[in-house]
């Protein structure tokens, strides 16, 4: 396994990422920070409990995670495709490096990035409510698992998409709606019978319930489901990746 060519792509997109700073980091802080005062402190005050638990801090891991799925398609995109559009690709596909060398310094610089940003919301959650982590490892394994599984989806669009405007389709009109509908602000619980069941089919219910049940306990769904979600999810989406460079599939334009 070649680490110096890993290293450099990583290196290369993680000072990419501090290089705008406002954009990369302090724009879905501050994003989310408005939602906290939105949700958390604005309407949470109103609201009763949901599973014991006040709705301020009940929100906290849906909040982390909207931002972590969104970040790392985001920067997983964004980072495979510019240099298609630049034109630059053809140096990693050119260089002695296989293609899992390529894909593990993108999606590890992306996975990286949304990690990163997940903990400073976590740690500015703490400025508006009192946030307990019942199992603190589970948090960061699907925390992990969550922004691998992501970055590689992003790396996927990043690869397909012809244009800036294909680009952003699938985060802006699939993965947000079904974020939002999967629970982030609210328990499937309270939904009537029939929608409790047809939300089940929404792959973002499993991560959202996974991650909250290693903030207080409890889920929507078993934790067991969402692992094997995240798990299968994660699998089916290498075997794409192992497609794309395998056939070539649009990786030179």
């Amino acid at each position: 396994m070649n680490v110096h060519a890993i290293r450099a792509i990583y290196y290369f997109e993680m000072a990419r990422t501090f290089r705008a700073p406002l954009q990369s980091i302090a724009s879905p802080v501050i994003s989310t920070i408005l939602y906290f005062v939105v949700f958390g402190s604005a309407i949470g005050s109103r609201m009763d409990m949901i599973d014991g638990v006040p709705y301020g801090v009940f929100i906290v891991p849906g909040l982390i995670m909207l931002t972590v799925i969104i970040q790392s398609v985001a920067n997983a995109s964004f980072g495979i495709y510019f240099p298609k559009y630049l034109g630059t690709i053809y140096e990693p596909l050119s260089a002695p490096i296989s293609p899992f060398e390529m894909v593990a310094g993108y999606v590890g610089a992306a996975s990286t990035k949304s990690i990163l940003l997940g903990l400073i919301i976590f740690a500015v959650a703490h400025l508006f409510v009192p946030v307990t982590v019942a199992h603190p490892f589970v948090m960061i394994l699907f925390l992990f698992l969550t922004s691998f599984a992501f970055s590689l989806l992003g790396f996927i669009i990043g690869i397909c998409a012809r244009n800036f405007e294909q680009l952003n389709i699938v985060p802006t009109l699939i993965l947000t709606p079904l974020v939002f509908l999967g629970g982030s602000f609210y328990s499937i619980q309270i939904l009537p019978s029939l929608w409790q069941q047809i939300t089940l089919f929404n792959p973002a219910v499993y991560l959202i319930s996974g991650f909250r049940w290693s903030f207080f306990d409890v889920a929507d769904v078993p934790v067991f489901w969402s692992l094997i979600a995240i798990l299968f999810f994660c699998s089916a989406l290498l075997a794409v990746v192992s497609w794309i460079f395998t056939t070539g599939y649009r990786l030179k334009k």
